[in-house]
Parts: C-alpha cells; sequence; structure tokens
C-alpha cells in the first residue's frame, strides 16, 4: 500500500524547519495505547506502512490500529554525481513531518501486555525514539 496524497495543489515544496515540539496530535485519540516520537524526523511513506504491517502481523487481526499521521510532504532528491543547477529534481518520496510528542500509531481492543509488544515491534521500524503511552482519564 503507497502511502502518498491523491493530489496536492503544488509538486514540490521547500525543505523547512522543524522546531519545536508538536502541538497537535500529541495525545491518544482513538485508542487505548498509543506510540508517541520522542525527536524530530521525516517519516516516509514505506517506513509508516513497514510499522504497519510489522503490527498487523503481530496482532493477527485483534484489536484495531490507526495509523496518526500522514505523508503530505514531497522530499525532491537529485540523482548522485549530477552537476548545479537545471532547476528543482523530481519527487523522490512523500514524507510526514514527525517533531517530538506526535502520537504515530495508535491500538485498541488489545491488553496492555499485547499493545506493548505490537508497538514495540513498530518502534523498532522508526527512524526516531519512541515511547508507549496509554489514554488520559478524562477529569
Amino acid at each position: 500500500m503507497k502511502l502518498l496524497p491523491s493530489r496536492v495543489k503544488y509538486r514540490k515544496q521547500q525543505r523547512g524547519k522543524m522546531k519545536g515540539c508538536a502541538t497537535r496530535g500529541n495525545y491518544v485519540a482513538f485508542g487505548d495505547y498509543g506510540l508517541q516520537s520522542l525527536g524530530t524526523v521525516w517519516l516516509s511513506g514505506r517506513q509508516i506502512d513497514a510499522g504497519r504491517i510489522a503490527a498487523q502481523h503481530f496482532l493477527r487481526r485483534q484489536g484495531k490500529l490507526y495509523i496518526r499521521v500522514f505523508p503530505e510532504k514531497p522530499i525532491s532528491k537529485k540523482p548522485l554525481e549530477t552537476r548545479m543547477g537545471t532547476g528543482k529534481a523530481e519527487v523522490e518520496y512523500w514524507a510526514a513531518r514527525v517533531k517530538p510528542g506526535t502520537i504515530l500509531f495508535e491500538v485498541e481492543g488489545v491488553p496492555e501486555d499485547l499493545a506493548k509488544q505490537a508497538l514495540a515491534r513498530v518502534a523498532h521500524k522508526m527512524p526516531v525514539r519512541c515511547r508507549m503511552v496509554s489514554r488520559r482519564l478524562a477529569v
């Protein structure tokens, strides 16, 4: 399953800055347990899909898995040994911007120990340090 937007207004973007912590998408909203990022990274669609496959393979259709990030940023890369000039390169892959505190995946409908094991397998696929968090009770 290739993760990329169906259509975009502008085909290419500038790189931008990735400073600060996540102010949105930083709490467990849909499931009971979540995987939270502890660093800043561009998460490619392939890496997100690898995490999805690892979790679904381990859970064997128990519970429900939510993916909270989507790759909406086009990353372009020029080929090696190419001279400068000749414009911006074509889009190589799509990435999701992940800041510290962003919830990447959520799991519901499984016991805590099973969720912990599944999210640990997903964390191994991620290029950033992660931790498991649980849903906060509303007071």
